[in-house]
């Protein structure tokens, strides 16, 4: 085979690649820009979509804020109360470029803490809107486990 011919294959290799990749996300739902010094909100349709990849892949932390226990989304990270989060930032990622979504039972105690975690230096910091209520209302479960 000449170097053309090695070229070209190589080439072709690469393009396939590409293309079953591309192919494989399509339909795969991403977290939006984060506004500088903010946070931004992804809808329970979007969480649904993030939460299809295995755990291992997903690439961002799912945290519950809400206080007291009322159950979780499946496949929830960590549970650690809104109002008490510098306490706990321990137990957060300790790279703040990590991606955090929050949610909570209305949406009220993920706002605060989204402006909690900005406040300590976290930049891609997600709330979910409505949090569980949204999510059951949009045919989501939620699961309760003993704490």
């Amino acid at each position: 085979m000449n170097r053309w011919a090695v070229a070209a294959l190589v080439l072709g290799v690469l393009a396939l690649a590409v293309w079953v990749v591309a192919g494989r996300n399509a339909g795969a739902a991403a977290l939006p820009e984060v506004p500088a010094g903010g946070y931004a909100e992804i809808s329970v349709s979007t969480l649904g979509k993030l939460l299809e990849t295995p755990k291992e892949e997903r690439g961002f932390v799912l945290l519950n804020v809400h206080v007291p226990y009322a159950g979780e989304i499946p496949g929830t990270d960590l549970l650690l109360p809104y109002n008490r989060l510098p306490e706990f930032a321990d137990r957060l990622p300790q790279d703040k470029t990590t991606p955090i979504v929050l949610y909570c039972r209305s949406g009220a105690m993920s706002r605060m803490a989204a402006k909690t975690l900005v406040q300590m230096g976290y930049t891609r910091v997600y709330d979910v809107p409505g949090g569980m209520n949204a999510w059951r209302a949009s045919g989501g479960n939620l699961v309760f486990k003993k704490r």
